[in-house]
């Protein structure tokens, strides 16, 4: 059983898909996250350095998201999840991203996927 930091609706701009404007023009995407971490040290201490730093997971994912070209949202969550897990403490995460105003009379359209450490 594990913990779960959760970072919700993280709204930044890139270039994906497959059309020439998509890989032209950047678009939004919308991303959540569900980090599953053991944070019972960090509960008991209350001490950052025993924590998960999800700031600076977060300021990762801005930067792998804002500098790639990527075609499919599913490579850009799979590339999301992977950068999570390079964290230490970070056994698995649940990724969705989603494409706003991609499909004609949707809000969005996304993926979800999960991976974990051990797992995959």
């Amino acid at each position: 059983m594990f913990d779960r930091i959760e970072i919700k609706d993280l709204h930044l701009r890139t270039i994906i898909g497959i059309n020439d404007e998509e890989r032209r023009d950047r678009q939004d995407v919308l991303i959540n996250l569900v980090l599953f971490v053991d944070l019972g040290v960090s509960a008991q201490s209350d001490n950052v350095e025993d924590g998960i730093n999800y700031r600076t997971i977060t300021k990762r994912i801005i930067e792998l998201v804002e500098e790639s070209r990527f075609y499919l949202v599913e490579k850009m969550a799979a590339e999301i999840a992977m950068l999570c897990l390079e964290s230490d403490g970070v056994a698995g995460v649940r990724v969705r991203v989603e494409k706003p105003g991609a499909l004609r009379f949707a809000r969005s359209v996304g993926v979800t996927i999960e991976r974990w450490r051990d797992r995959d």
